[in-house]
């Protein structure tokens, strides 16, 4: 019998979290209590903001069911190690749609993990090898996480730097935001020993270390971190403009487009056009907006209009099965 209830509620709360109705009578013995017993601990959980439903009948069933806000969850060892392992695996490669909410998960749950389950999750990630796209520019997760939590907490953040020419420097900043651009992770940072903004390709730090100074946040010049990131990718790449239509509502697009892209313009038909500056490849940016799920038209540059004409026909001889053309000697 559990005679601890703060130890108790937690292991019925853990119960319910299983996707099923457990009956009155059920949940009694597995916890080794009396049924009222059973009934004022659900009263307790739905004051502490977890919607239990009741329903009716001869044993009485128990449900832990959706609410309007997100309660704690309980998570056994095993369920704790998914999560992280798989979290860790997504954040390392900047996977489309995990983003600076997936990392701080992550920063959150690996704070609180004990020990030997924070062992468990570096050596099934260790042992494994993730099948990755575009340029495999993979980041530590621990960088990740170490960083996120400092810009939660507004703690400065020292790290070493090495630069696209390969010049190492180490940096002392306040850090404003990750951002994510479905290839890699980037981080918005006021640099102090610089006095100014910067932004830093993640893969590139190495020794990231939370100072524990605290800082109050300053103004970001554009008030975006996303917006900051693409014009200062395109400050530092040669770039070039485009400019697609799509079949869709400018909401609809914007809903999947990444900001660092651009924002749609909605037009009088009910579609929108995309118009931007990017130093991606033509070939990437095709795949890119074709991801996206919409009808598109490209209109420039040209070299993205071919591209994506190239796209589509290796796609339509690819699904109706037909050979591919003989390559170029």
């Amino acid at each position: 019998m559990t005679t601890d209830t703060p130890a108790r509620l937690l292991q019925l709360l853990s119960l319910l979290q299983t996707p099923r109705e457990w009956p009155g009578g059920e949940l009694a013995d597995r916890l080794g209590v009396s049924r009222r017993t059973v009934r004022r601990d659900i009263d307790r959980l739905r004051e502490l903001g977890y919607p239990v439903q009741a329903t009716m009948g001869a044993d009485g069933g128990y449900r832990l069911v959706a609410g309007k806000a997100m309660p704690p969850l309980v998570l056994d060892d095993e369920e704790a190690v998914a999560i992280a392992v798989g979290l860790r695996a997504g954040a390392g490669h900047a996977l489309e749609g995990v983003d600076e909410a997936s990392v701080r998960a992550l920063a959150k749950l690996e704070q609180v993990l004990p020990s030997r389950l924070r062992h468990r999750v570096s050596t099934l990630q260790a042992a494994t090898t993730p099948l990755t796209s575009g340029d495999g520019a993979s980041i530590a997760p621990e960088t990740l996480t170490v960083m996120a939590s400092t810009v939660a907490g507004r703690e400065r953040l020292r790290f070493a730097y090495r630069a696209g020419d390969g010049t190492g420097s180490r940096r002392l900043t306040e850090p404003y935001r990750l951002v994510s651009t479905g290839r890699r992770w980037y981080l918005v940072a006021y640099d102090l020993d610089r006095a100014d903004w910067r932004t830093f390709r993640v893969d590139r730090v190495s020794e990231p270390f939370a100072t524990g100074a605290r800082f109050t946040p300053r103004e970001l010049p554009t008030g975006d971190a996303a917006e900051y990131l693409r014009r200062s990718m395109q400050r530092h790449q040669q770039s070039y403009g485009f400019e697609v239509t799509f079949a869709a509502s400018a909401e609809a697009v914007a809903a999947r487009v990444p900001a660092w892209l651009g924002v749609p313009e909605a037009l009088p038909d009910g579609t929108c056009r995309l118009r931007g500056r990017t130093g991606d490849a033509a070939d990437w940016l095709a795949v890119r907006l074709a991801l996206l799920g919409f009808g598109f038209t490209v209109h420039r540059p040209t070299e993205l209009v071919e591209c994506a004409r190239d796209l589509g026909g290796r796609l339509t001889r690819a699904a109706d099965g037909q050979d591919p053309p003989a390559p170029h000697s």
